[in-house]
């Protein structure tokens, strides 16, 4: 859920942020995602010259408040050292200002909020102070400038605009390419960290290489700021690649999915297939998270041993058509079974040896197309949860809140809001008393489909041969979860074959770690599927796919 630092801003910390794209008077627009679903625009122009930089901004957005902006603008010297910033919009409806001078090592912020003034003083860090004030998404913009020659990692200081000082460290940084339409774009990706005084914050900021920002992602709020061009349903960030790659366009129901077939360099006349399954919040088809492009890696190890591996983007994410801020599990799962018809009809595929790997939520979607599904000869889930969305939800907030400084009241309060929201979110009732910027962000169709899934239930209609592979250090969706789910596969379940493989010393996104931890993701060393999980993978799906007459 979106964190305020005050009443009057949404958080660039945690909530919506964007920038501006090219040094040029021209406005470039960028669109603001929530789980895939547009909640704003901004139209952002940035002027340089021989005094400085100027980035000015209008725009609007509706979560987590209905969010106006008349006009904002930042001034920065030639150095970057901040000169100036001025907001002039609404919130809910209520007129807000502010207007912030800088001096002597102290920020003076002075504004209007609901009819009332205040003024607010903070010392400021120097010179390498950046501002990201919160409801101007395109002060991201100063930031991807400023890292633009980074090429080893760099602390610096930013100030949220009115009243909170953080540390944004540049972790990595590495050359990609991105895909619009048919032509391809070199861009930059960083990964960094916002330190601020609830925690780590991990985001990702691509941008061109003179620095203009293209896209800024927050995983962890299901969050995305996209210039406009790249969110079209033509464009797509090629992260990584494989030797045998090659584009596909899959028919789905009244839409078509956009897909990579990585495919072995030898293998008979028929191969046997994999298709993979991305997490919650992963939209693309390389299933990317914190820098590791989890199924495009996996697919490259399948393809070597001799598998055909597809992946695909999520309906409304990248290449694929459709709408998805109403998908549920249940219609993911019907996206993968029109991916699996598709398979099946090509000349080039055995039909009767299709399998399904799903990693984290992906493991549930798998599971549902493989309950339904006959042409699913067998299936893989990778970090999947055994108990219930809603009680793994509790489970995540309660390890994150045991990691934090909170008093234990405002943790109770955290926790007693949460069980709140899940039951309003199931029953449709008992909203009273929840901030409406709160329900707008839960009342959604996946999210009353994740809270509502029990693996317990849909494994019973599951006859396929099953490996349940898992990290002994993830700590997103602990080992436990995979021992009940394998427990639960081999009591309830219709199939006769089911493999439990723990892999020691590797996280949630199937990577070396050494704690396992959710805040160790951004400083990972080893951004790369751990040889472990894939072998495991891979020599299970050739035992099971010789076994299939």
């Amino acid at each position: 859920m979106a964190y305020r630092y005050s009443t009057w801003a949404l958080v660039a910390l945690l909530g919506t942020s964007a920038a501006a794209q090219q040094a040029a008077p021209a406005a470039t627009g960028y669109t603001i995602f929530l789980r895939g679903s547009p909640v704003g625009h901004e139209d952002v122009v940035v002027r340089t010259d021989a005094t400085g930089t100027t980035i000015t901004s209008v725009g609007r957005a509706s979560v987590p408040e209905n969010t106006t902006i008349g006009k904002a603008e930042v001034r920065y010297a030639r150095d970057w050292t901040p000169e100036s910033f001025v907001l002039e919009g609404t919130v809910s409806g209520g007129p807000v200002t502010a207007k912030s001078t800088f001096a002597n090592g102290v920020v003076r912020t002075e504004g209007t909020q609901a009819g009332t003034t205040f003024t607010r003083e903070h010392p400021l860090a120097p010179q390498s102070m950046v501002l990201l004030p919160s409801s101007f998404f395109g002060a991201w913009e100063a930031l991807t400038r400023r890292v633009t020659t980074v090429t080893e990692p760099l602390e610096l200081r930013a100030y949220v605009v009115p009243q909170v000082e953080l540390g944004v460290r540049v972790n990595t940084v590495s050359n990609e390419r991105m895909q619009i339409g048919g032509t391809f774009h070199d861009v930059r990706r960083y990964d960094v960290v916002l330190r601020g005084p609830i925690g780590d914050i991990p985001a990702s900021i691509t941008s061109t290489a003179q620095g203009a920002l293209v896209r800024l992602s927050i995983p962890a709020q299901a969050l995305d700021v996209v210039r406009d061009d790249v969110a079209s349903s033509t464009s797509r960030t090629q992260i990584y690649t494989n030797p045998g790659d090659e584009a596909a366009t899959i028919p789905a129901l009244g839409f078509n999915i956009g897909a990579t077939l990585t495919r072995p360099k030898t293998g008979p006349a028929r191969l046997p297939v994999a298709i993979l399954l991305a997490g919650s919040g992963i939209g693309d088809r390389d299933g990317t998270a914190f820098g590791v492009p989890t199924l495009a890696q996996l697919a490259g190890r399948l393809a070597d041993a001799g598998i055909l591996a597809v992946r695909y983007d999520k309906r409304g994410y990248g290449q694929s058509g459709g709408r998805a801020e109403s998908a549920t599990l249940n219609d993911y799962a019907e996206d993968t079974r029109a991916v699996v018809r598709w398979l099946a009809a090509r000349k080039d595929v055995d039909p009767k040896r299709i399998a399904v790997v799903g990693h984290s939520e992906g493991a549930w979607v798998g599971m549902l197309a493989a309950s339904r599904e006959g042409k699913i000869a067998a299936f893989v889930t990778l970090a999947g949860a055994g108990s219930t969305g809603a009680e793994l939800i509790l489970e995540q907030q309660q390890t994150a809140l045991e990691q934090s400084a909170m008093p234990p009241a405002d943790r109770e309060a955290r926790v007693a809001l949460q069980k709140q929201i899940q039951t309003a979110v199931v029953t449709g009732k008992g909203w009273e008393g929840i901030p409406p910027a709160l329900r707008k962000q839960a009342d959604t169709p996946w999210f009353q489909s994740v809270l509502a899934f029990d693996p317990a239930r849909t494994i019973k209609r599951v006859r396929q041969p099953m490996l349940l592979v898992h990290g002994a250090l993830d700590k997103q969706v602990p080992v436990a979860h995979a021992e009940r789910l394998a427990g639960l596969a081999r009591k309830e379940s219709r199939s006769k074959a089911v493999e439990l493989v723990v892999v020691r010393g590797v996280n949630h996104l199937l990577a070396p770690a050494t704690t396992g931890d959710v805040s160790e993701y951004a400083t990972l060393t080893d951004k790369n599927v751990s040889a472990d999980v894939s072998k495991a993978v891979t020599d299970w799906l050739a035992r099971t796919f010789a076994a299939i007459k």
